[in-house]
């Protein structure tokens, strides 16, 4: 589909039995922009459980199967924003975000956040460009 201006926009939902109001992504020609994703099981409306650590990894977890399904890497990341519950555990969040990534990193901001959905300790959305 194509919007006024004629860029090509695509709205991405893999599986949508959650019946969510927003799109887990939409395409604008050679961008793709990243709903948040926050540690949650994939296909249920539950966190997993073990704090902080858990819950990032599983959150990036959750962006890397996004990103592979649109046959893109984390390396095609090029921004995100990190929305912690409690901002210090900012570095355990680095810790595991690490894992994910290879130098050179994405560009990044980070700030704390109450009231994040299902209670979650973290939320990250991200943008990336497709080559």
């Amino acid at each position: 589909m194509a919007d006024s201006n004629g860029a090509k926009v695509e709205h991405i939902n893999r599986d949508n039995s959650l019946n969510l109001p927003f799109s887990e992504a939409v395409r604008v020609d050679n961008i793709l922009f990243l709903s948040g994703q926050i540690g949650n099981i994939p296909r249920q409306m539950k966190v997993v459980e073990g704090g902080i650590s858990a819950e990032t990894r599983q959150t990036m977890t959750n962006i890397k199967n996004l990103m592979a399904s649109q046959n893109l890497t984390m390396n095609d990341l090029v921004k995100c924003t990190v929305m912690l519950a409690d901002i210090k555990e900012w570095p355990a969040f680095n810790e595991v975000y690490r894992e994910f990534f290879t130098p050179p990193y994405p560009a990044r901001s980070a700030f704390a956040a109450s009231g994040l959905a299902l209670n979650a300790r973290v939320e990250v959305e991200c943008i990336a460009a497709i080559k």
